[in-house]
């Protein structure tokens, strides 16, 4: 069969309520500790950054949260996002396998950060909060806040990495179309920034810089708060309803998953998708391989150290037990902006440490090489984010062509690319290269770990 199937749930099937993993895992993940006493933090501690909602979801120990209906009514104008076979790609590649791909990129924003966003945005506006700032490096986490906060008429600035501002003015122009103000980091509007410009005028930024800035914003201001688009609890939770669905259309398809591959870069693509099917798999019911993929450029997890490290560039988030390549690491400016954080979730970063995931990294023409495989097949120009997912995709499948065995695939496309062409311009046009970490550029990073 040589097209597309596509698998639909009704608007009745959306999820009413997220689902927490905390509660299933066979211990629970270290707590994050207050930079200056390296104590636990309490609730106290993060309400200058986050609404009660958030910091209750971000510690709870409840195996479901609902999903408020104000909420959910916007997750209407794109949810349930659509599963599909990809039997054009499967024939290309000549597999007995069976791959599927959960498509986000029907949101507002174009990704999968909307599933987010949108609560966030709900439960600032519900306790007063008049601002919203946040950091972005591809765009598609500003683009979403800054859609969220449209909807529930807040203001919203977002610091955009360097790299990716110069890279991807459109991500630009659509954060200011919905509204919000972008500034590139590092920039001269805060101490961190300029801190940063005074030792390198010419840097490229980073997340860990961007997310210095907001967060430097954010707590100089009562009315303001601070919105994160990945890493935390309560992001992951809030991205669970990707994987909720894709249970209840792998039900449609009479299938079910051998193995589960996601892109990695905070976590919550990947820990949205995969949650749900770790469920699963920990109560016995169904057993894939959950595989994480990031990019070679920033291997968190493949190469980096499981330790308490800061979120930010300049030590002002809580300490965070995860895989890091330490706070002051600036990674290459790859294509991927969104998977260029020198932290993982420290969630994800668990249940790896755990054994219940495996982990790969894969350089960015191989992950380009494959989004042209996908958009010359499927119809759909991928994000460069998921092009690391595909890739493993692909390299999965072609296992399965040399061993005749017909295993199940699944993975999220978390967004599309109409924002990002000229990445694959770059890759079409040979300029592309591959950023290998040096490990002297490694330890030197590490060396800096509080």
């Amino acid at each position: 069969m040589a097209e597309r199937t596509k698998y639909i749930l009704d608007e009745a099937d959306l999820p009413a309520q997220w689902y927490n993993v905390v509660p299933d895992l066979p211990e629970p993940p270290p707590p994050p500790l207050h930079p200056g006493t390296r104590e636990p933090v309490g609730p106290a501690d993060l309400a200058p950054l986050f609404p009660q909602a958030l910091i209750e979801q971000e510690v709870t120990a409840e195996r479901y949260i609902d999903i408020p209906e104000e909420v959910r009514d916007v997750y209407r104008l794109w949810r349930p996002s659509p599963l599909y076979r990809a039997h054009r790609l499967e024939k290309a590649l000549g597999t007995p396998a069976r791959i599927y791909y959960k498509y986000e990129g029907v949101s507002p924003v174009g990704s999968h950060k909307p599933n987010t966003a949108v609560p966030q945005a709900f439960y600032n506006a519900a306790e007063g909060v008049t601002r919203l700032t946040t950091e972005t490096g591809a765009g598609q986490w500003g683009s979403a806040l800054a859609f969220a906060c449209a909807t529930f008429g807040l203001s919203c600035e977002v610091w955009q990495v360097r790299a990716s501002y110069d890279q991807k003015p459109y991500r630009k122009l659509m954060m200011e179309t919905f509204g919000a103000q972008v500034y590139p980091s590092p920039s001269d509007r805060t101490a961190a920034g300029r801190a940063i410009l005074a030792e390198n005028p010419q840097s490229t930024g980073s997340l860990g810089i961007a997310i210095s800035e907001a967060v430097e914003q954010a707590a100089a201001d009562p009315g303001a708060r601070y919105a994160l688009g990945s890493v935390l609890n309560h992001v992951l939770l809030h991205q669970t309803v990707i994987g909720e669905e894709a249970l209840r259309q792998f039900e449609l398809a009479g299938d079910t998953p051998d193995v589960l591959v996601g892109c990695t870069g905070g976590g919550s693509n990947f820990g949205g998708l995969a949650f749900p099917f770790l469920r699963e798999k920990l109560a016995g019911r169904m057993n894939p391989v959950i595989r994480a993929v990031e990019p070679a450029a920033c291997p968190t997890l493949t190469r980096g150290r499981y330790a308490y490290d800061f979120g930010d560039t300049a030590g002002l988030t809580p300490l965070l037990k995860m895989h890091t390549l330490g706070h002051d690491f600036i990674p290459d400016p790859i294509h991927a902006g969104g998977l260029r954080y020198h932290g993982m979730s420290p969630l994800i970063s668990h249940i790896y440490e755990l054994g219940l995931i495996e982990a790969l990294a894969i350089g960015q023409q191989e992950c380009f090489a494959a989004g042209v495989q996908f958009a010359r097949t499927e119809g759909i120009i991928p994000a460069p984010e998921p092009t690391h997912a595909l890739a493993a995709c692909i390299q999965e499948a072609l296992r399965c062509k040399e061993t005749g065995e017909e295993k199940v695939i699944l993975t999220a496309l978390c967004g599309h690319a109409h924002l990002d062409l000229p990445a694959y311009g770059a890759y079409l046009a040979g300029d592309m290269v591959d950023n290998e970490l040096p490990d002297a550029a490694l330890e030197k990073s590490l060396a800096a770990l509080p």
